[in-house]
Protein backbone atom coordinates (compact mmCIF):
# COMPACT_ATOMS: atom_id res chain seq x y z
CA UNK A 1 0.00 0.00 0.00
CA UNK A 2 1.11 3.15 -0.99
CA UNK A 3 1.59 6.06 1.89
CA UNK A 4 1.23 9.59 -0.51
CA UNK A 5 1.24 12.97 1.81
CA UNK A 6 -0.20 16.34 -0.44
CA UNK A 7 1.06 19.35 1.30
CA UNK A 8 -0.82 22.48 0.61
CA UNK A 9 0.14 25.68 1.82
CA UNK A 10 -2.36 28.33 3.60
CA UNK A 11 -2.68 31.21 1.33
CA UNK A 12 0.56 31.36 0.65
CA UNK A 13 0.87 34.63 -1.72
CA UNK A 14 -0.61 36.68 1.51
CA UNK A 15 1.42 35.12 4.47
CA UNK A 16 4.22 35.32 3.24
CA UNK A 17 3.29 39.18 2.66
CA UNK A 18 2.12 39.16 6.39
CA UNK A 19 5.38 37.13 7.22
CA UNK A 20 7.54 40.03 5.48
CA UNK A 21 5.70 42.81 7.01
CA UNK A 22 4.23 42.57 10.03
CA UNK A 23 1.96 45.75 10.22
CA UNK A 24 -0.10 43.33 8.04
CA UNK A 25 -0.67 40.52 10.29
CA UNK A 26 -4.59 40.53 11.69
CA UNK A 27 -5.88 42.29 8.76
CA UNK A 28 -7.63 41.34 5.71
CA UNK A 29 -4.48 40.94 2.67
CA UNK A 30 -5.33 40.75 -0.77
CA UNK A 31 -2.70 40.17 -3.47
CA UNK A 32 -3.22 41.23 -6.79
CA UNK A 33 -3.94 44.29 -8.98
CA UNK A 34 -4.66 47.18 -8.09
CA UNK A 35 -8.72 47.61 -6.85
CA UNK A 36 -8.79 50.82 -8.95
CA UNK A 37 -7.68 48.52 -12.41
CA UNK A 38 -9.58 45.15 -13.84
CA UNK A 39 -7.05 43.02 -12.25
CA UNK A 40 -7.89 39.86 -10.21
CA UNK A 41 -7.18 38.15 -6.85
CA UNK A 42 -4.06 35.99 -6.85
CA UNK A 43 -4.90 34.87 -3.20
CA UNK A 44 -5.95 36.50 -0.02
CA UNK A 45 -5.85 35.68 3.65
CA UNK A 46 -8.14 34.32 5.45
CA UNK A 47 -9.24 37.57 7.60
CA UNK A 48 -10.21 38.24 3.94
CA UNK A 49 -11.89 35.54 3.28
CA UNK A 50 -14.61 35.92 5.46
CA UNK A 51 -15.90 39.10 3.62
CA UNK A 52 -16.27 36.42 0.80
CA UNK A 53 -13.19 37.13 -0.94
CA UNK A 54 -11.87 34.50 -3.43
CA UNK A 55 -8.84 34.25 -6.18
CA UNK A 56 -9.65 34.81 -9.20
CA UNK A 57 -12.28 37.70 -8.30
CA UNK A 58 -11.78 41.16 -9.73
CA UNK A 59 -10.05 43.47 -7.51
CA UNK A 60 -12.56 45.71 -8.15
CA UNK A 61 -15.44 43.60 -6.53
CA UNK A 62 -13.44 42.65 -3.39
CA UNK A 63 -12.77 46.22 -2.54
CA UNK A 64 -16.72 46.61 -2.39
CA UNK A 65 -16.90 43.62 -0.20
CA UNK A 66 -14.31 44.61 2.08
CA UNK A 67 -13.03 48.13 1.50
CA UNK A 68 -10.59 48.30 4.65
CA UNK A 69 -8.48 45.30 2.97
CA UNK A 70 -4.94 46.48 2.31
CA UNK A 71 -4.47 45.32 -1.74
CA UNK A 72 -0.84 44.14 -2.33
CA UNK A 73 0.97 43.83 -5.89
CA UNK A 74 2.53 40.12 -5.87
CA UNK A 75 6.21 39.60 -5.06
CA UNK A 76 6.83 36.47 -7.01
CA UNK A 77 10.73 36.40 -6.52
CA UNK A 78 9.74 36.01 -2.55
CA UNK A 79 6.96 33.46 -3.29
CA UNK A 80 9.51 31.50 -5.25
CA UNK A 81 12.82 31.65 -2.50
CA UNK A 82 9.61 30.57 -0.28
CA UNK A 83 8.58 27.55 -2.68
CA UNK A 84 12.70 26.83 -2.75
CA UNK A 85 13.21 26.54 0.70
CA UNK A 86 9.98 24.71 1.09
CA UNK A 87 11.07 22.31 -1.63
CA UNK A 88 14.01 21.60 0.44
CA UNK A 89 12.34 20.51 3.42
CA UNK A 90 10.44 17.92 1.57
CA UNK A 91 13.93 16.34 0.24
CA UNK A 92 14.74 15.57 3.36
CA UNK A 93 11.90 12.89 3.22
CA UNK A 94 12.19 11.69 -0.23
CA UNK A 95 12.69 12.35 -3.70
CA UNK A 96 9.58 11.56 -5.31
CA UNK A 97 8.43 15.21 -4.79
CA UNK A 98 5.76 15.75 -7.59
CA UNK A 99 5.35 19.93 -7.45
CA UNK A 100 1.39 21.30 -8.41
CA UNK A 101 2.22 24.83 -7.99
CA UNK A 102 4.67 27.22 -6.21
CA UNK A 103 2.67 26.36 -2.92
CA UNK A 104 1.31 22.39 -3.34
CA UNK A 105 3.28 19.40 -3.75
CA UNK A 106 2.74 15.49 -3.86
CA UNK A 107 4.84 13.51 -1.73
CA UNK A 108 5.56 9.60 -2.01
CA UNK A 109 7.13 8.01 1.19
CA UNK A 110 6.19 4.74 0.62
CA UNK A 111 9.29 2.43 2.07
CA UNK A 112 11.13 5.47 4.13
CA UNK A 113 12.29 4.53 7.57
CA UNK A 114 11.93 7.94 8.49
CA UNK A 115 9.51 8.34 11.77
CA UNK A 116 9.37 4.89 12.17
CA UNK A 117 7.81 4.68 8.52
CA UNK A 118 4.67 6.87 9.58
CA UNK A 119 3.47 8.97 7.17
CA UNK A 120 1.63 10.75 8.87
CA UNK A 121 4.17 11.72 11.53
CA UNK A 122 6.55 12.69 8.69
CA UNK A 123 3.76 14.89 7.36
CA UNK A 124 3.68 16.54 10.85
CA UNK A 125 7.15 17.05 10.92
CA UNK A 126 7.04 19.09 7.59
CA UNK A 127 4.45 21.54 8.73
CA UNK A 128 6.46 22.01 11.80
CA UNK A 129 10.22 22.66 10.07
CA UNK A 130 8.11 25.08 7.42
CA UNK A 131 6.68 27.28 10.37
CA UNK A 132 9.93 27.14 12.41
CA UNK A 133 11.99 27.83 9.82
CA UNK A 134 9.91 29.73 7.16
CA UNK A 135 7.17 31.29 10.03
CA UNK A 136 4.46 29.57 7.31
CA UNK A 137 1.52 27.54 7.83
CA UNK A 138 1.04 24.46 5.86
CA UNK A 139 -1.98 21.76 5.84
CA UNK A 140 -1.49 17.77 4.76
CA UNK A 141 -3.51 15.41 3.47
CA UNK A 142 -2.36 11.39 4.24
CA UNK A 143 -3.96 8.74 2.38
CA UNK A 144 -2.89 5.59 -0.11
CA UNK A 145 -3.44 7.66 -3.07
CA UNK A 146 -3.01 10.90 -4.90
CA UNK A 147 -6.76 11.77 -5.06
CA UNK A 148 -7.68 10.81 -1.33
CA UNK A 149 -4.27 12.81 -0.20
CA UNK A 150 -5.26 16.19 -2.00
CA UNK A 151 -9.17 15.69 -0.40
CA UNK A 152 -7.66 15.42 3.12
CA UNK A 153 -5.24 18.12 2.39
CA UNK A 154 -8.43 20.49 2.87
CA UNK A 155 -10.18 18.80 5.13
CA UNK A 156 -8.65 20.72 8.19
CA UNK A 157 -7.22 24.03 6.86
CA UNK A 158 -5.83 26.13 7.72
CA UNK A 159 -2.61 24.96 9.52
CA UNK A 160 -4.72 21.54 9.95
CA UNK A 161 -4.05 17.75 9.05
CA UNK A 162 -6.21 14.85 8.15
CA UNK A 163 -5.69 11.15 7.36
CA UNK A 164 -7.83 9.09 5.25
CA UNK A 165 -6.73 5.00 5.69
CA UNK A 166 -7.97 2.46 3.45
CA UNK A 167 -10.92 0.99 5.73
CA UNK A 168 -12.26 4.84 6.22
CA UNK A 169 -12.44 6.13 2.56
CA UNK A 170 -15.60 4.94 1.19
CA UNK A 171 -17.50 6.04 4.29
CA UNK A 172 -15.33 9.36 4.03
CA UNK A 173 -16.36 9.85 0.42
CA UNK A 174 -19.99 8.97 0.71
CA UNK A 175 -20.68 11.51 2.81
CA UNK A 176 -18.44 14.46 0.75
CA UNK A 177 -20.85 17.10 -1.01
CA UNK A 178 -20.32 16.08 -5.17
CA UNK A 179 -18.62 19.52 -5.34
CA UNK A 180 -15.76 18.92 -3.46
CA UNK A 181 -14.07 15.72 -5.48
CA UNK A 182 -11.49 17.23 -7.39
CA UNK A 183 -12.61 17.30 -11.38
CA UNK A 184 -16.38 18.19 -10.35
CA UNK A 185 -16.50 21.72 -11.45
CA UNK A 186 -19.39 23.80 -11.13
CA UNK A 187 -21.10 22.91 -14.51
CA UNK A 188 -20.94 19.37 -13.92
CA UNK A 189 -22.32 19.60 -10.12
CA UNK A 190 -25.15 21.32 -12.02
CA UNK A 191 -25.45 18.02 -14.27
CA UNK A 192 -24.99 15.89 -11.61
CA UNK A 193 -27.19 17.60 -9.13
CA UNK A 194 -30.14 17.26 -11.75
CA UNK A 195 -29.38 13.73 -12.05
CA UNK A 196 -30.24 13.08 -8.52
CA UNK A 197 -26.26 12.84 -7.39
CA UNK A 198 -25.52 15.19 -4.15
CA UNK A 199 -22.80 13.00 -2.98
CA UNK A 200 -20.30 10.65 -2.81
CA UNK A 201 -22.64 7.80 -1.91
CA UNK A 202 -24.87 8.91 -4.89
CA UNK A 203 -22.57 9.03 -7.31
CA UNK A 204 -21.37 5.30 -6.41
CA UNK A 205 -24.86 4.05 -7.20
CA UNK A 206 -24.79 5.04 -10.89
CA UNK A 207 -23.25 1.99 -12.86
CA UNK A 208 -20.04 2.81 -15.01
CA UNK A 209 -22.73 2.06 -18.07
CA UNK A 210 -24.85 4.89 -16.97
CA UNK A 211 -22.38 7.52 -16.07
CA UNK A 212 -21.16 6.54 -19.87
CA UNK A 213 -24.54 7.13 -21.01
CA UNK A 214 -23.96 10.89 -19.07
CA UNK A 215 -20.86 11.76 -19.37
CA UNK A 216 -18.45 10.03 -22.21
CA UNK A 217 -14.84 9.55 -21.87
CA UNK A 218 -15.08 10.92 -18.14
CA UNK A 219 -17.27 8.55 -16.65
CA UNK A 220 -14.33 5.89 -15.80
CA UNK A 221 -12.57 9.16 -13.43
CA UNK A 222 -15.97 9.78 -11.71
CA UNK A 223 -17.05 5.94 -11.81
CA UNK A 224 -13.19 5.35 -9.85
CA UNK A 225 -13.32 8.26 -7.49
CA UNK A 226 -16.33 7.61 -5.58
CA UNK A 227 -14.78 4.40 -4.90
CA UNK A 228 -11.24 6.19 -3.63
CA UNK A 229 -9.42 4.49 -6.88
CA UNK A 230 -6.71 6.10 -8.31
CA UNK A 231 -3.79 4.45 -9.90
CA UNK A 232 -1.59 7.84 -10.83
CA UNK A 233 2.03 7.49 -9.54
CA UNK A 234 3.59 10.38 -7.77
CA UNK A 235 5.96 11.66 -10.51
CA UNK A 236 9.39 14.16 -9.87
CA UNK A 237 9.45 14.35 -14.08
CA UNK A 238 5.81 15.82 -14.56
CA UNK A 239 5.94 17.98 -17.14
CA UNK A 240 3.32 21.19 -17.16
CA UNK A 241 0.91 21.11 -20.34
CA UNK A 242 1.58 25.01 -20.74
CA UNK A 243 2.74 28.20 -19.53
CA UNK A 244 1.62 31.22 -20.53
CA UNK A 245 0.77 35.16 -19.09
CA UNK A 246 -1.82 37.55 -19.26
CA UNK A 247 -2.54 40.78 -18.66
CA UNK A 248 -5.73 43.47 -18.65
CA UNK A 249 -6.13 46.62 -19.43
CA UNK A 250 -7.32 49.66 -17.26
CA UNK A 251 -8.26 50.93 -20.35
CA UNK A 252 -8.99 49.25 -23.96
CA UNK A 253 -6.96 49.67 -26.47
CA UNK A 254 -7.56 49.44 -30.41
CA UNK A 255 -3.88 50.52 -31.67
CA UNK A 256 -2.75 47.19 -33.43
CA UNK A 257 0.69 48.07 -33.28
CA UNK A 258 0.54 48.40 -29.65
CA UNK A 259 -1.30 44.70 -28.75
CA UNK A 260 1.60 43.29 -30.88
CA UNK A 261 4.12 44.77 -28.40
CA UNK A 262 2.17 43.66 -25.43
CA UNK A 263 1.87 40.09 -27.09
CA UNK A 264 5.56 40.42 -27.83
CA UNK A 265 6.46 41.63 -24.14
CA UNK A 266 4.31 38.66 -22.32
CA UNK A 267 5.90 36.09 -24.88
CA UNK A 268 9.54 37.46 -23.81
CA UNK A 269 8.27 36.95 -20.04
CA UNK A 270 7.07 33.56 -20.44
CA UNK A 271 10.27 32.25 -22.90
CA UNK A 272 12.17 33.73 -19.70
CA UNK A 273 10.49 31.27 -17.54
CA UNK A 274 10.76 28.34 -19.72
CA UNK A 275 14.47 28.96 -19.84
CA UNK A 276 14.54 29.03 -15.75
CA UNK A 277 12.09 25.18 -15.90
CA UNK A 278 14.69 23.86 -18.90
CA UNK A 279 11.16 23.44 -21.26
CA UNK A 280 11.13 23.73 -24.81
CA UNK A 281 7.56 24.31 -26.72
CA UNK A 282 6.21 23.72 -30.05
CA UNK A 283 2.76 25.31 -29.81
CA UNK A 284 1.84 28.86 -29.16
CA UNK A 285 -1.61 30.47 -28.56
CA UNK A 286 -2.48 33.82 -27.76
CA UNK A 287 -6.03 35.48 -26.00
CA UNK A 288 -8.14 37.99 -26.95
CA UNK A 289 -10.80 39.16 -24.83
CA UNK A 290 -12.67 42.05 -26.40
CA UNK A 291 -14.20 44.72 -24.55
CA UNK A 292 -17.44 43.29 -25.00
CA UNK A 293 -15.89 40.37 -23.28
CA UNK A 294 -16.08 37.74 -26.03
CA UNK A 295 -12.99 35.45 -26.09
CA UNK A 296 -10.75 33.88 -28.70
CA UNK A 297 -8.05 31.74 -29.33
CA UNK A 298 -5.40 31.45 -32.12
CA UNK A 299 -2.82 28.80 -32.14
CA UNK A 300 0.13 28.18 -34.31
CA UNK A 301 2.03 24.48 -34.24
CA UNK A 302 5.33 23.49 -35.67
CA UNK A 303 6.00 20.24 -35.22
CA UNK A 304 9.96 20.86 -36.34
CA UNK A 305 10.60 23.85 -35.21
CA UNK A 306 10.42 24.98 -31.33
CA UNK A 307 9.20 28.23 -30.16
CA UNK A 308 11.51 31.14 -30.34
CA UNK A 309 11.20 34.81 -29.32
CA UNK A 310 12.44 34.95 -33.53
CA UNK A 311 9.75 32.72 -34.62
CA UNK A 312 7.39 34.77 -32.15
CA UNK A 313 7.85 37.62 -34.08
CA UNK A 314 6.75 35.96 -37.49
CA UNK A 315 3.49 34.05 -35.81
CA UNK A 316 1.72 36.90 -33.58
CA UNK A 317 0.78 39.35 -36.47
CA UNK A 318 0.20 35.99 -38.50
CA UNK A 319 -2.45 34.85 -35.75
CA UNK A 320 -3.11 38.62 -34.86
CA UNK A 321 -4.73 38.31 -38.59
CA UNK A 322 -6.65 35.94 -38.07
CA UNK A 323 -8.66 37.99 -35.14
CA UNK A 324 -10.45 41.12 -35.10
CA UNK A 325 -7.84 42.59 -32.37
CA UNK A 326 -7.74 46.77 -33.21
CA UNK A 327 -11.08 46.62 -35.15
CA UNK A 328 -12.49 45.70 -32.05
CA UNK A 329 -11.30 47.36 -28.86
CA UNK A 330 -9.46 44.85 -26.45
CA UNK A 331 -9.24 44.60 -22.77
CA UNK A 332 -7.44 41.78 -22.00
CA UNK A 333 -4.43 40.31 -23.69
CA UNK A 334 -2.64 36.47 -23.02
CA UNK A 335 0.02 34.14 -24.71
CA UNK A 336 0.57 30.69 -23.39
CA UNK A 337 3.09 27.75 -24.92
CA UNK A 338 2.13 24.23 -24.95
CA UNK A 339 3.13 20.43 -26.24
CA UNK A 340 5.95 21.47 -23.98
CA UNK A 341 9.22 19.06 -23.90
CA UNK A 342 11.92 18.91 -21.51
CA UNK A 343 15.33 19.93 -22.64
CA UNK A 344 17.12 17.09 -21.53
CA UNK A 345 14.70 14.81 -22.95
CA UNK A 346 14.84 17.13 -26.63
CA UNK A 347 18.82 16.50 -26.36
CA UNK A 348 18.42 12.80 -25.69
CA UNK A 349 15.88 12.32 -28.84
CA UNK A 350 18.15 14.85 -31.37
CA UNK A 351 21.37 12.92 -30.66
CA UNK A 352 19.27 9.35 -31.26
CA UNK A 353 18.21 10.75 -34.25
CA UNK A 354 21.95 10.92 -35.44
CA UNK A 355 22.11 7.25 -35.26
Amino acid sequence: MRKIIHIDMDAFFAAVEQRDFPELRGRPVVVGGDPQSRGVVATCSYEARRYGIHSAMPTSHAYRLCPHAVFVRPRFQAYKDASVAIQKIFHEYTDLIEPLSLDEAYLDVTGQSLCEGSATLMAQQIRKKIYDRLSLTASAGVSYNKFLAKLASDQNKPDGQFVIVPGEAISFLDELPIGRFYGVGKVTEGRMNALGIFTGADLRRKSLVELQNIFGHSAEYYHDICRGIDHRPVSNRRIRKSLGSETTFQQDITDRKQIQHYLLQLAQEVCHEMALRELYAYTVTIKIKYADFRQVTRSSTDEVNLVSLQRLARVIPVLLDKTSAGDEAVRLLGISFSNLVAVEDYVQCEQLELF
